[in-house]
């Protein structure tokens, strides 16, 4: 059976898509891209503030799950500039700590609204 997770704290979907979708014990976190989840616009600032938001709206979405970051289990990060991937980590290590979730970091051409970064989550949860 699968459950759709949303929450205000979060931006709302901008497609077909829902925040999150948890199946059994295993929550699918959508992609989050730095938006403010109050005015649905990108967050201004530099790239550590855009990382910084994309981590903030996963972390809703957790919660909202049930869970929150320290559950999430893999990872997966998408720069339009790889040479942010240093400052990723660096940004990272303040939400997550050992064992780290596993993790994949792709370098694409684009993402929705222009953002710089984007990631996407999956996270078990215990009963």
């Amino acid at each position: 059976m699968k459950k759709a997770i949303t929450t205000p704290e979060a931006p709302k979907a901008i497609g077909t898509y829902s925040q999150a979708i948890r199946a059994g014990n295993t929550v699918y976190l959508s992609g989050q891209i730095p938006l403010d989840p109050q005015t649905m616009e990108l967050v201004s600032g530099d790239m550590r503030a855009q990382i910084t938001r994309v981590l903030e709206n996963l972390r809703a979405v957790a919660r909202a799950a049930g869970g929150d970051l320290k559950d999430v289990v893999r990872v997966t990060v998408y720069l339009t500039d790889l040479a942010h991937f240093a400052l990723v980590n660096e940004v990272m290590a303040q939400y997550f700590s050992e064992p780290y979730p596993a993790r994949a970091a792709i370098g694409v051409a684009a993402l929705p609204k222009g953002a710089a970064v984007e990631m996407d989550a999956v996270m078990v949860l215990d009963d």
